[in-house]
């Protein structure tokens, strides 16, 4: 068999392969026992119970850029020959 020329670097390859797999399955087991299940028996419980206000996702969501206060958007609608996708139809440039 031809490919058995290259046993080793596929032993190699394999090997590789294997320690990062090791190691990420590990990593997976500590954060689940170390992070997940601590938060689930602290957080968790207290929110189900009622000793905390329930989680809201609207709270950590990233804002927009329209939606921060204290920020003006100047050029929400560019219109010109940039390099940037035009509403409506009639351009002759070549970048479409």
């Amino acid at each position: 068999m031809i490919l058995s020329a290259f046993w080793p670097f596929y032993q190699f390859l394999w090997t590789v392969y294997f320690i990062i797999m090791f190691l990420v399955g590990f990593w997976c087991i500590f954060m689940f026992f170390g992070l997940v299940i601590p938060m689930w028996l602290t957080e968790g419980l207290k929110e189900h119970f009622g000793k905390v206000k329930p989680f809201d996702p609207e709270q950590i969501r990233s804002k927009l850029l329209t939606e921060q206060e204290g920020v003006e958007v100047l050029y929400s609608a560019p219109k010109g020959h940039g390099p940037f996708i035009h509403e409506g139809h009639g351009h002759d440039h070549g970048h479409h």
